[in-house]
């Protein structure tokens, strides 16, 4: 008896172990209420996460966070580098209950405004060849390029799940500078994006931007024109690699 529970205490934990919650997520309950005005999506990818948050029904751009992440054998912890609501909570890593439960992520944990419950749906996990977690280490001006160390102060994008969202912030001095977020194709060297929220201008929402993209030696290079019509080049290299932290 006591070797079949083991059994199965060591199939569950290492079933819990080895989910991975790379992919796009939901909010569909918080502490027993169905979450309906407000539009949340959390993206996963490469031990790294990024939320954005809208009112539906006037795409007004509500809240963003995210950070490095854990999970292990049910433990599960978040760590903010970046947080609209409370700056003060940057820093800081916070464990979590974790359950999954029919294909959805329970989290609940104890906060300074009392117990927190949520409920979260997976929207797709679909990959493709920009699917990752990067920050930006160079841009090309006049044919040159320039390269640059992500420090405290960076931009981040996150892909994963057919969803995007990228951020720029100050870990240190815990200054938010702005996010977007929202769906994207990347087919045939031609990545395209929809905004579904923009903390800087509401009104962008919905609008449709195109450009080339080539991964070269790992690194994405994203080159066109930017929503002011201005071209850009850019260079994103993967968040583990770019980013080396303290």
């Amino acid at each position: 008896m006591k070797t079949t529970l083991l059994l199965i205490f060591l199939f569950i934990s290492g079933f819990i172990s080895a989910q991975t919650l790379d992919g796009a997520w939901k909010l569909t309950h918080q502490n027993g209420e169905e979450v309906i005005d407000v539009e949340f999506i959390k993206i996963y990818q490469d031990d790294y996460f990024a939320f954005g948050a809208k009112q539906v029904s006037d795409n007004h751009f509500i809240a963003a966070g995210g950070g490095p992440y854990s999970l292990d054998s049910g433990k599960y912890i978040e760590t903010l580098d970046f947080f609209t609501l409370d700056p003060q909570q940057v820093g800081v890593s916070t464990p979590f209950q974790f359950d999954l439960v029919n294909g959805k992520m329970v989290i609940s944990a104890n906060t300074d405004n009392g117990m927190l419950v949520e409920i979260w749906e997976k929207i797709s996990d679909s990959e493709d060849a920009l699917t990752g977690n990067w920050v930006i280490t160079g841009r090309k001006r006049d044919e040159e390029i320039s390269r640059s160390t992500p420090g405290a102060r960076r931009t981040v994008k996150i892909l994963s799940g057919g969803r995007f969202q990228w951020i720029a912030f100050n870990s240190e001095t815990k200054e938010f500078s702005g996010t977007g977020g929202g769906t994207y194709t990347a087919e045939d060297g031609k990545y395209v994006e929809t905004i579904t929220f923009f903390s800087r201008d509401d009104s962008r929402v919905g609008a449709e931007l195109g450009f080339d993209f080539k991964v070269i030696d790992g690194e994405w290079h994203h080159s066109g024109l930017s929503s002011k019509g201005d071209p850009i080049y850019e260079i994103w290299t993967p968040y583990a690699i770019g980013y080396k932290g303290k």
